[in-house]
């Protein structure tokens, strides 16, 4: 395999806190050294990485890659090629397609697909009932044999609190992880907006912070009970966010992720009924922004995902209530998280974190980091770039963002995976 020398760039390895201007050595899809050139080291490709920083590539915890049997939202190499062009090497992938993500041979089908693309490590989530309908366990271990990294339900209801308690028992007693996004469904039902002034001024039916708050409650009274390990995912009320911080406190087995949209829009941002604004869980109002912002800074959040949701472009132009919920961003994910690190004065080492060795802590991922012997997934990053978002030049095949026309700093001109250069601008 090429052997490769990425010359002169910044490293940056927030797990270990390392950070200096240094080489990095590639050899079989591993980092063979970094410092010094080994004296049998002979580079057959050099990339300069002078002014860049030489970064973790990575990991997003929730993206929909729509595949199977949703093809004409996205194709899987659409959004792998997106994915890789913001710098994403590690891809945990919902298993909300159709069919549901609860047979051993889908997981493998997906999972071969994937890898003859060249993007990212996809890691599958299995679905934690047969369908998502909240009523029968998958054969969890078997889906974990064949590949799947964790057990979800998406964003499909779960209101039978005996299921929830035992698939938490299933997953304690096998060392498997459940991610859950808190909701209580009854609150919710209809509800396509932060329940505030914004909504009663649009006329739109509220999802009041409750609903998530209780749905959390539920979720941690059952882990004290059965210390499964659980990923609360996209939380987006402060309330949440002191729950997390006290069941931490508490010794509890929990971790939890935002949406990266979440950190910098509100119900405000909805304007006059923008669809792209329409999101799972909705925008809440300025203090629940202000909250997320301060539990990424103190470390009560664990990672920042995208929460990649792409929709066909006639989904997205009904009106607000009935548009089709979700963002394409994959691409957005880098960038939006050094816009908040610029805005709050945050270490860029700390806000690579929450996108790189952090986020794979929390599902148990072995990558994220930069290491001798580890594996050469890397980014090299112009964090001050600064570019344009624009419908016409995202690689996903959905356009469906609330930051077209944004300027956003961080440009990623190279993507490693294994040691094989599949993204370069």
């Amino acid at each position: 395999m090429n052997k490769i020398l990425i010359q002169g760039g910044r490293v940056i390895d927030p797990a270990s806190g390392f950070d200096a201007v240094t080489d990095v050595h590639i050899a079989d899809g591993k980092i063979t050294h970094i410092g010094v050139k080994p004296g049998d080291f002979s580079a057959e490709t050099t990339i300069d990485a002078k002014g860049l920083i030489v970064a973790p590539g990575v990991v997003d915890l929730c993206a929909r890659l729509r595949e199977p049997g949703q093809e004409f939202k996205n194709a899987l190499a659409s959004e792998m090629h997106a994915a890789v062009a913001g710098g994403i090497t590690s891809l945990v992938c919902s298993p909300d397609t159709d069919p549901v993500l609860d047979e051993p041979g889908l997981v493998e089908m997906l999972r071969f697909r994937a890898k003859n693309l060249r993007g990212p490590r996809v890691f599958p989530a299995g679905a934690l009932t047969v369908d998502l309908k909240g009523e029968k366990l998958t054969e969890m271990a078997e889906l974990r044999e064949h590949g799947c990294i964790a057990f979800s339900q998406a964003d499909a209801p779960l209101d039978d609190t005996q299921v929830m308690l035992r698939a938490m028992q299933y997953a304690a007693t096998h060392g498997f992880t459940v991610v859950l996004r808190p909701d209580d469904t009854w609150l919710a039902r209809d509800g396509v907006a932060h329940e505030g002034q914004v909504a009663a001024r649009l006329g739109l039916a509220p999802i009041p912070p409750a609903a998530e708050i209780i749905g959390l409650l539920r979720i941690l009274e059952l882990v004290r009970v059965t210390q499964a390990r659980v990923h609360l995912a996209r939380l987006s009320t402060a309330r949440s966010l002191d729950l997390i911080r006290a069941a931490k406190a508490d010794g509890l087995p929990v971790s939890c992720d935002v949406a990266v949209h979440h950190i910098h829009l509100t119900e405000l941002d909805i304007g006059f009924f923008n669809s792209q604004c329409r999101v799972v869980p909705p925008f809440r109002d300025g203090r629940d922004r202000a909250a997320i912002r301060a539990a990424l800074a103190d470390g009560t959040i664990d990672a920042i995902c995208s929460d990649h949701a792409p929709v066909d472009e006639d989904e997205k132009a009904l009106p607000f209530g009935e548009a089709v919920p979700g963002v394409t961003a994959v691409e957005l994910l880098v960038p939006l998280t050094l816009k908040w690190a610029q805005e709050e004065k945050i270490e860029l080492k700390r806000a690579l974190a929450l996108i790189t060795s952090s986020a794979a802590r929390a599902l148990g991922l072995a990558y994220g980091h930069i290491t001798t012997g580890g594996p050469a997934d890397l980014i090299l990053l112009a964090p001050e770039e600064f570019w344009k978002v624009q419908a016409s030049s995202l690689l996903s095949q959905g356009k469906n963002t609330p930051f077209i026309g944004y300027e956003l700093p961080g440009r990623v001109r190279q993507t490693l995976v294994a040691g094989v250069v599949v993204h370069s601008v």
